[in-house]
């Protein structure tokens, strides 16, 4: 597959836990099957690097590495056909991600989702508002930014509440690109609404966080138990049972056809026992992840098979991460001594930065934009758009109006910070004399 004319898609999965049914039905299936698409370059990595911000036990790190990978490889991830590799194989990855940070705003870091949920908490509790904050939850932003922006990823499937990391890393890649030329892709978020969230044993979002997930790859023996212990009422066999809000029905939902789960919801109606139930939909989970689950134990069996897997996958990762570096070293000025630079002095007027107009679309699924400086300080920012069109054209006028736009957009801009207001101004009357030039 040429790597020019594919698209980039790239899926990381942090190594703190084990793969349950519900990470199976929300990620690991329907990855696998994209992965298969034509026209697509594919890479899924192991975030060790990541796991280390929320975990402390190497074991637990170490074990639940080769569980995520086994999983994976078991559920038909071909890594012949992917570049399937563990985050801490490649160092280039820290080594850009200090680039990275050399060009990122602390201000932006400081509006970073977990960052703010830390010091929420804090706060709540009366504490310090930096206990238990490490600066690598506060960095996190721009090692995931490292990990995108290294592969030039054109796409990265996530969920709403993390599209943020995705315009972050848009940002973090604009100022680098802003002063150094374009030498970085910026990534788009690729959000499948439809992903099936699957409920847990006691109805509610199966979590390992409310003790309620389903083994993915346990033995038979304990996924019946599991389904059998399913919450359901105090209907009895006979007594019509309704699908909607039933986790028995949505959790067989997920592995049937439509025949299939019309045929589950003619029983419902007709009064089928709940041990019933649960036995049918054993069944249909393990007609499926049955044949997945002698693959599984062989891997686990055989640890050093993973890891020459992962190896390989390191080497088709850093036959392109190796590259990539040396032009961003070379584009940042770590350059050999012995080579004739091809300047001397780079141009004060080249290396002024002007002001960004940058659009982005948050988790609550509306528009908006914001202006930044060089250093990704933000001078002025939206509210709300429905749609990318409308947000647009207010940028358009204040790149072309500049200052005299203010007065009658203010139903579109967020409150002007008056220790930025000088800045602002400045700011729009850089961009109108830009568009003039």
């Amino acid at each position: 597959m040429s790597q020019a004319s594919s698209r980039r898609v790239l899926t990381g999965i942090t190594t703190t836990g084990t793969p349950h049914l519900g990470n199976y039905v929300g990620s690991i299936r329907a990855a696998v099957r994209a992965s298969r698409a034509p026209g697509v370059q594919s890479f899924y990595f192991l975030a060790d690097y990541h796991a280390l911000i929320k975990c402390d036990e190497p074991a637990r790190i170490q074990r639940s590495t080769l569980e995520i990978a086994a999983s994976w490889l078991a559920s038909g991830l071909d890594p012949e056909h992917v570049v399937f590799y563990r985050q801490s194989d490649i160092p280039e990855i820290p080594e850009l991600m200090w680039m990275l940070t050399c060009v990122t705003g602390k201000g932006m870091l400081n509006r970073a989702h977990a960052y703010k949920a830390m010091l929420d908490k804090n706060a709540a509790a009366g504490q310090d508002p930096d206990t238990d904050v490490s600066a690598g939850l506060f960095m996190y932003p721009v090692l995931m930014a490292a990990d995108i922006l290294m592969f030039s990823a054109h796409q990265v499937p996530v969920g709403r509440d993390q599209i943020q990391h995705i315009e972050m890393a848009r940002d973090i890649a604009s100022s680098f690109n802003h002063l150094y030329g374009e030498h970085l892709v910026l990534p788009e978020a690729l959000v499948d609404d439809n992903v099936a969230l699957l409920p847990g044993l006691d109805g509610r979002k199966m979590s390992k966080s409310y003790d309620n997930t389903i083994a993915l790859f346990g033995p038979r023996e304990q996924l019946r138990k599991q389904i059998m212990s399913i919450v359901t009422d105090s209907r009895a066999p006979g007594e019509a049972k309704p699908t909607d809000g039933s986790a028995l029905f949505q959790i067989y939902r997920a592995f049937a056809d439509d025949a299939e789960s019309a045929q589950f919801a003619k029983a419902f109606a007709d009064g089928i026992a709940w041990g019933d139930a649960k036995q049918a939909l054993y069944e249909r989970i393990e007609q499926e992840i049955g044949p997945m689950r002698e693959r599984y134990a062989y891997l686990m069996a055989h640890p050093e098979e993973v890891e020459a897997l992962l190896q390989r996958g390191a080497e088709k990762a850093r036959a392109l991460a190796v590259p990539m570096l040396r032009e961003l070293r070379h584009a940042v000025g770590l350059r050999t001594l012995s080579a004739q630079a091809t300047s001397q002095k780079v141009p004060v007027a080249a290396k002024a930065s002007l002001p960004t107009f940058k659009q982005y679309r948050e988790s609550d699924g509306q528009f908006y934009f914001k202006l930044t400086d060089a250093s990704g300080r933000v001078l002025l920012q939206s509210t709300a758009f429905t749609s990318p069109r409308d947000a647009g054209q207010i940028v358009k006028r204040l790149q072309q109006e500049g200052e005299a736009a203010l007065p009658t957009l203010t139903a579109h801009l967020a409150p002007i910070d008056a220790l930025v207001d000088a800045d602002l101004r400045l700011a729009l009357q850089q961009l109108v004399e830009s568009q003039s030039t």
